[in-house]
């Protein structure tokens, strides 16, 4: 039996493999390779292992396994997996045979995994001329074929570790991607946190109606297995960028979480999750998203005449798709249990115009329940201080929580990144609503009217820091005691000139 393989030697292989594209293409264009080539070993592997048990068991009787192996979670035709390309590397076209082995995955598994690859093309002009492209690709199949990157069940155990490995190369392919890094990637913590607080339990459908490449989705499905000790959930999804959605689904897929639908699509011009008849929006008990902060041309032409009626509190402005997101949101939530966290730029909190108008009437309807600031710096691709907002279908009172948590971070290289400390303080203080000085703050809707429902959380917690007071005498008696240093130095440093024979 081969050694089980810990998460750090794998996150630590996959990450070396890099470096066959390191200095060619950027990471932005070769973390499509990477990411699939994790996934095609990941299926050959788990596939080869099971053919392996079966010709055991069963090895004179070849229809009865061909039978069995039709009926595995992933079915590999005979030609496509990763280790009938491994053989063959030595050879011309490994581009073309990759993409061909993909293709046939693809049709051999029918809805599952239909068009995940359509967007990937290892045999593309990007990797250079044929033979340039020919050797990458032949050190690309020989690092994933290393015994360290052996996928089989017996050596990873769990299945986790194979989807961190996914998570940690996603992670660092943000880091490095500058602006783009934000269409895929939310950071762990902030999804940690949205999942803590919205608190999805067993039999709920949950949604993330942008959901990049699923993280945030997959941390909420180990949040009711956390919760209730049970896979009894639906996650659901939908994701505009067609690389960025196969993306999504081969991390589901590669975390166990096979209960999924996620859709490729605009959410905004076609939202896609939608009933059997196709008229209605489906409704969910957990929504919850990073979406692309004030999107410029999010569908504005449009909205006026949605037919899901999704704006009928107003249409966000032109260039600023913050509410367009928040309103299909809020659309999407099931009348009783519907509970939605969104993260947001803190300009939704108090820009006025058609923005003011909504979310006036997202208040006065009593949806919102707590506003959380958030320090600046935590996501890839922008700076600027993120808020979340959280909205509940069923509130008890009509009180809004304001949270300051804009301090509660460690300062990094490129990115802060939220404390656990800082963490466990906002859940604490959520499940409080307790005015907590300095921090937070329980508002009433009479004083959120008074203020406009500008919902700006500098007009709720107080964060001034009273100066201390200075003692004018006792800083004149510092100052006139340093004089007195200085000149005592002054006569010192002349004596030590004379003796050298300098005119003072």
């Amino acid at each position: 039996m081969p050694s089980q393989i810990n998460q750090d030697d794998i996150n630590k292989a996959v990450w070396n493999a890099c470096d066959t594209f390191r200095g060619v293409i950027s990471a932005d264009t070769y973390k499509d390779f990477i990411l699939t080539m994790l996934f095609l070993k990941y299926l050959s592997d788990v596939y080869r292992d099971e053919y392996n048990k079966l010709v055991e068991q069963f090895g004179d009787n070849p229809e009865l396994i061909h039978a069995m192996m039709s009926k595995q979670r992933f079915v590999l035709p005979e030609g496509a997996s990763f280790w009938d390309l491994y053989e063959q590397r030595h050879q011309p076209g490994n581009g073309q045979r990759i993409d061909e082995a993909l293709h046939a995955i693809e049709e051999a598994n029918g809805t599952k995994l239909k068009n995940v690859f359509q967007d990937i093309s290892f045999n593309t002009d990007k990797l250079g001329q044929e033979k340039q492209k020919n050797e990458l690709l032949r050190h690309l199949l020989e690092d994933f074929g290393k015994d360290i990157l052996n996928l089989s069940v017996e050596r990873v155990g769990s299945l986790d570790v194979i989807g961190n490995a996914y998570e940690f190369l996603i992670k660092h392919f943000a880091a490095s991607s500058g602006a783009t890094a934000g269409e895929f990637y939310t950071p762990p913590e902030v999804s940690n946190l949205l999942a803590t607080i919205l608190e999805p339990v067993e039999g709920d459908e949950i949604c993330d109606p942008a959901c990049g490449s699923g993280s945030l989705l997959i941390k909420c499905g180990a949040m009711v297995r956390k919760n209730s000790n049970s896979k009894k959930y639906a996650l659901y999804g939908q994701e505009a960028i067609g690389s960025t959605w196969a993306l999504a689904k081969m991390n589901m897929f590669l975390h166990g979480e096979d209960n999924h639908r996620i859709e490729w699509g605009d959410t905004i011009r076609n939202p896609l999750l939608l009933d059997k008849d196709g008229k209605h929006l489906l409704q969910f008990d957990v929504v919850t998203a990073n979406p692309p902060f004030s999107l410029d041309k999010w569908g504005h032409e449009d909205a006026s005449s949605d037919p899901y009626g999704r704006f009928h509190r107003g249409v966000p402005p032109k260039t600023k798709g913050d509410y367009a997101f928040i309103s299909h949101m809020i659309e999407t939530l099931k009348p009783s249990t519907g509970r939605m966290g969104v993260v947001v730029p803190h300009g939704v909190l108090f820009r006025a115009s058609s923005e003011g108008k909504i979310r006036q009437q997202l208040i006065e309807e009593n949806l919102l329940d707590t506003v959380i600031g958030l320090p600046a710096n935590l996501f890839f691709g922008t700076g600027i201080p993120a808020a979340i907002l959280i909205f509940k279908k069923n509130k008890t009172d009509n009180t809004v929580l304001f949270i300051d948590a804009s301090k509660e971070y460690n300062s990094g290289t490129n990115q802060n990144t939220l404390t656990h400390e800082g963490l466990k303080k906002i859940v604490d203080t959520y499940k409080n609503r307790e005015i907590v000085d300095k921090y937070a703050y329980l508002s009433s809707f009479s004083e959120i009217s008074e203020n406009d429902f500008n919902l700006n959380i500098s007009r709720y917690v107080d964060t001034f820091e009273e100066e201390a007071e200075i003692n004018l005498v006792t800083v004149r008696t510092e100052r006139l005691a340093l004089q007195a240093e200085l000149n005592s130095l002054e006569l010192e440093m002349t004596g030590y000139l004379e003796e050298l024979g300098y005119d003072a």
